[in-house]
């Protein structure tokens, strides 16, 4: 009899400290999710005082992290801004429409549920077999602007990670033929508002696993989700492959992203190649390319990255 309570007080014993170091765990990915958001936000003076932020709720992981860590930092922030969430409901068959109100009623945050058949008009423009991200984010943006004019946002908020960044670099490199990424804040494409990107420094993996600790009501894409073989998805593979061959390779990627060298490219438009004359002086970044191993010290953080230590 005592055996078996000995056995029965160890198991619970064992399963209670599992649970703590769960909580633990889960407690680190907040705060190293909301540090990391903070970061971008102050990097790139992303919210401001009084700004009215349109958070766009698509029911994925990344628009549910934003939207939960954004009320977070919105509580601990030194300066007042405001929150509106935004759906846009396109119309996709079998489409859960009571889902997000229901959630968005339990936050008590206010929200705007924005009705349009676009869904439709993909099927009908785009063949069958050929990708419908394109149209469908053109039909999705000018709609969202409108919505924010309507709502007097000042800011408008996208969910796109770190990953979306880097995988958007690659897509226009290798298939458009451009050194273009997906800037953490930019001018909307009306001229009329700013958009942001604040989980800019965020990593795809820690987004995985807090919609899975936070149990978020996720919203399968029936367009975009259902299509196995685009570009994207092969970037996702090559950086995935990268990153397990080469320790650090992605990051150093990312970290080049806010470290460029104009002069050191090929665009006239950016660096006024005609016009450079000899000054006399020596120049410290001048006539080096790749001379040096710039990861030859183990360890050694690269100008400019970030810094992936004390994340936790």
């Amino acid at each position: 009899m005592n055996m078996a309570l000995t056995a029965s007080d160890a198991a619970a014993g064992a399963s209670h400290k599992q649970m703590e170091k769960t909580a633990h765990e889960n407690n680190k990915l907040h705060k190293r999710l909301c540090r990391l958001v903070g970061q971008a936000i102050g990097d790139y003076n992303m919210i401001e005082q009084g700004d009215k932020v349109m958070v766009c709720l698509s029911g994925g992981k990344d628009s549910y992290a934003m939207l939960d860590i954004l009320l977070t930092l919105r509580e601990r922030a030194p300066i007042d801004f405001d929150i509106v969430a935004v759906n846009l409901d396109q119309k996709q068959p079998n489409f859960p429409a009571h889902i997000l109100p229901e959630y968005l009623d339990k936050l008590g945050v206010a929200y705007h549920i924005e009705n349009q058949d676009t869904y439709s008009i993909v099927k009908r423009v785009v063949e069958e077999g050929k990708t419908t991200c394109a149209l469908c984010s053109r039909l999705r943006r000018g709609i969202l602007y409108r919505v924010a004019g309507e709502l007097g946002a000042t800011k408008i908020a996208l969910g796109h990670h770190r990953d979306d960044i880097m995988e958007t670099f690659f897509l226009n490199m290798f298939f458009g033929g451009k050194l273009k990424g997906m800037p953490p804040k930019l001018q909307s494409d009306d001229g009329k508002r700013i958009v942001i990107r604040p989980l800019a420094y965020v990593k795809e993996a820690d987004l995985i696993r807090y919609a899975e600790v936070k149990q978020f009501p996720i919203i399968p894409c029936d367009l975009c989700g259902s299509q196995e073989n685009l570009q994207r998805k092969q970037i996702k593979h090559m950086l995935r492959d990268w990153e397990k061959q080469h320790k650090g390779r992605v990051d150093n990627i990312f970290a080049s992203l806010s470290t460029t060298a104009p002069s050191h490219l090929m665009d006239r438009n950016l660096f006024d190649f005609a016009g450079l004359q000899a000054t006399g002086q020596a120049d410290p970044d001048g006539d080096i390319a790749f001379d040096e191993e710039p990861c030859a010290t183990t360890g050694a953080a690269m100008p400019g990255m970030i810094s992936l230590r004390n994340l936790d």
